[in-house]
């Protein structure tokens, strides 16, 4: 069961807290020694680690200092300035259409310079043409109930993927080769998809990896998730999408990509399961 926003916000908070708690703990001192070594009230350390009131930046940072656990000071101030969005049900994200939901990111793409994206279920939005789009989000508004919008939210994705082509932006894309060959649209289509999936693997800014099938798997398929530049993930499952913004958390990811991207045909090789891929069509029922 989901929690409460509301709910979201306090979990967040008592686990905060909770690790404080013991990083004091593991350095041996006192809530009243480390106030006087952060030079704040005793009541101030009971207030934070008991999950009364939210520590600032400034406060993590002075806490661990004084328990000489600065390394921990990252991780924690991420996971204090996530909010209960970090972690967000589709139904609330989708409430308001499919439309606003492509548009919200238009900013994150804008200043992203180095894009690291992994898909093992359907071609990567930034790589779709317009009828797979349209295929894909209208499979989606129905599963979901979501308002009928697809049309314009269709266009929004288009004109939000246009960073595609400015060479201020790197793209990195690992897929498996099952998402090449998975039918979410017409024959037709589909066609379609994979000759401009091919016309963008000759981009300059972008680079294309894909996993065969018959590949000898180090790393599993694992779910989709985009690093954008090296400060923060997007990662779906079927129920939310999560913002993750603590250095282990990106570092984690990071690190999934890169043992992925080792597995992944590039060049001459990719294209050919790409164009395998399309002659399979051919010997398809419409």
């Amino acid at each position: 069961m989901s929690l409460h926003p509301s709910s979201s916000v306090q979990k967040a908070r008592e686990d905060l807290a909770g690790s404080l708690r013991e990083i004091r703990k593991d350095a041996g001192i006192s809530g009243r020694e480390l106030a006087l070594r952060c030079s704040w009230s005793e009541s101030k350390s009971s207030r934070i680690e008991n999950a009364k009131t939210p520590p600032s930046d400034a406060d993590i940072r002075a806490w661990c200092r004084a328990c000489d656990a600065d390394e921990q000071a990252p991780d924690l101030i991420a996971s204090n300035r996530q909010s209960a969005d970090a972690h967000v049900q589709w139904k609330r994200l989708q409430q308001s259409g499919l439309r606003h939901l492509q548009e919200s990111t238009e900013s994150l793409y804008q200043r992203t310079r180095m894009f690291r994206v992994y898909v093992s279920d359907v071609i990567p939005g930034f790589l779709q043409t317009p009828g797979y789009a349209a295929a894909l989000l209208s499979s989606i508004a129905d599963f979901r109930g979501t308002p009928d919008d697809v049309s314009d939210a269709v266009t929004a994705r288009i004109r939000r993927n246009s960073v595609l082509n400015n060479g201020a932006h790197r793209f990195s894309f690992v897929l498996e080769e099952s998402v090449l060959r998975y039918r979410l649209c017409s024959k037709e289509t589909m066609a379609g998809q994979l000759g401009h999936l091919l016309g963008v693997m000759d981009l300059q800014n972008v680079a294309v990896g894909i996993v065969p099938l018959s590949a000898q798997r180090a790393v599993w398929p694992m779910p989709t998730f985009t690093i954008f530049d090296g400060t923060r993930v997007h990662a779906d499952t079927l129920d939310a999408a999560s913002t993750l913004t603590q250095p282990t958390q990106v570092e984690l990811y990071a690190r999934a990509f890169e043992r992925l991207s080792q597995e992944a045909a590039r060049g001459a090789a990719a294209r050919s399961l790409v164009t395998g891929a399309l002659a399979s069509l051919d010997r398809t029922a419409p």
